[in-house]
């Protein structure tokens, strides 16, 4: 069996206004203090990918404009809508009252498997995800509604943000069809 790649053209992508205009997905990104400019743009490149409604970058997140992030966001900074907080929990705080459902991406006592957690589709949910060393911090996982872990198997028990983004973004997806 032979197979083509598609062009570009084939795609059927959309321009940023048109992104804009399209309903709202129901997810919220909240990063927590992530260092990595290339973290952060991938996180807005995933959230493109997945038109989630908004990033929150918070405390030492990097910001746009930067070259950093648009080298990993190809642009993705321009389509998804931002805001800056300078503390995670006044973010978290904002979105409860905003009527999101407040998870966090985290290993805890009593997290959530992925696999075994169905998301409602008509919940509205603000992910948080971690600093690349520390994770979520204690007090937004206190703050939140639950943490949701994604389970590993390996000898390492941690996986890069960007990655952690790309699998519960698909799994919630493939879960609210």
């Amino acid at each position: 069996m032979t197979d083509r790649k598609l062009l570009n053209i084939e795609l059927g992508r959309i321009g940023v206004e048109e992104y804009r205009q399209l309903p709202g997905s129901g997810l919220v990104l909240v990063l927590d203090n992530i260092r990595s400019a290339h973290n952060v743009g991938s996180a807005f490149r995933t959230a493109d990918s997945f038109r989630a409604d908004k990033l929150c970058l918070c405390g030492i997140s990097a910001l746009p404009p930067s070259a950093e992030i648009h080298k990993t966001a190809l642009g993705a900074e321009f389509s998804v809508p931002w805001e800056h907080y300078d503390d995670t929990l006044d973010a978290v705080r904002k979105l409860r009252e905003e009527g999101y459902v407040i998870v966090s991406v985290e290993q805890t006592v009593n997290s959530r498997k992925l696999g075994e957690f169905e998301a409602d589709p008509g919940t509205r949910y603000a992910l948080v995800f971690g600093n690349e060393v520390n994770g979520v911090r204690q007090d937004v996982v206190d703050e939140s509604d639950f943490a949701l872990e994604i389970p590993q198997y390996g000898t390492k028990h941690s996986l890069n943000v960007s990655v952690s983004l790309g699998i519960v973004l698909w799994e919630l997806h493939r879960g609210r069809g």
